[in-house]
C-alpha cells in the first residue's frame, strides 16, 4: 500500500446475540473523539461496544464503551504533532501533548510510544504486552494491526468485512 492508497476509516464493532458484528462509521469520525464515543454509545451490545480507528498509515486508536466507562488507546503519541485525533486522545487521557524537541529526545524514528489503557482488551484475550508489541511494530500499517488484534479478539470476519467496504 502507497501512502496515496491509505485511508482513514473507523469501524464499530459490538456482540449481539452471542455473535460479533462491526459496521463502518462515517470517515468524519476519524478526527472526532467526542463524536467516536458518542456513535459507540449508540450501539448497544452485549458486552460492551468497541471503536477501531486507523488514520492513514501513521497511527490508530482503539476504544472501549461500556455503560459509563471509556478507555482509550493511542498507538502513537507523536501522532498528535500533526492529527486532531491523536491531540484529543492524549487531552481525554490527561498527557500532556510533547512539543517536537522533547519526542526527538525520547525517541527515535523506528519507535513508538503508545499512551492509554493497555489493558483495554485483557479480558477479551489481547493482554497488554501483546497490545504494546503490536503497536510498537513500525513496519506494519495500522490497518494490519487493527486486523491482528480482531483475530486475536475473535471478531475477525466481520472486521474484515467492513474493511472490505473501505478497500474494496
Amino acid at each position: 500500500m502507497t501512502d496515496e492508497d491509505a485511508l482513514d476509516f473507523a469501524i464499530v464493532i459490538y456482540r449481539e446475540d452471542e455473535c460479533w458484528d462491526a459496521e463502518l462509521l462515517p470517515v468524519a469520525l476519524t478526527s472526532d473523539l467526542h463524536g467516536l464515543v458518542h456513535a459507540l454509545r449508540q450501539q448497544p451490545s452485549e458486552s460492551g461496544t468497541i471503536g477501531l480507528i486507523a488514520v492513514g498509515d501513521e497511527f490508530f486508536v482503539a476504544l472501549r464503551v461500556l455503560g459509563d466507562r471509556v478507555d482509550v488507546f493511542l498507538s502513537d503519541i507523536a501522532a498528535a504533532l500533526d492529527f486532531p485525533l491523536a491531540q484529543q486522545v492524549l487531552e481525554y487521557l490527561d498527557v500532556p501533548i510533547p512539543d517536537e524537541d522533547e519526542l526527538d529526545e525520547i525517541l527515535d524514528e523506528d519507535t513508538v510510544l503508545p499512551a492509554g489503557d493497555l489493558s483495554i482488551f485483557v479480558d477479551l484475550g489481547l493482554d497488554e504486552m501483546e497490545l504494546g508489541i503490536l503497536s510498537g511494530d513500525i513496519d506494519l500499517h495500522p490497518e494490519d494491526v487493527l486486523s491482528s488484534i480482531a483475530a486475536r479478539l475473535g471478531f475477525s470476519e466481520p472486521f474484515e468485512r467492513a474493511i472490505d467496504s473501505v478497500f474494496g
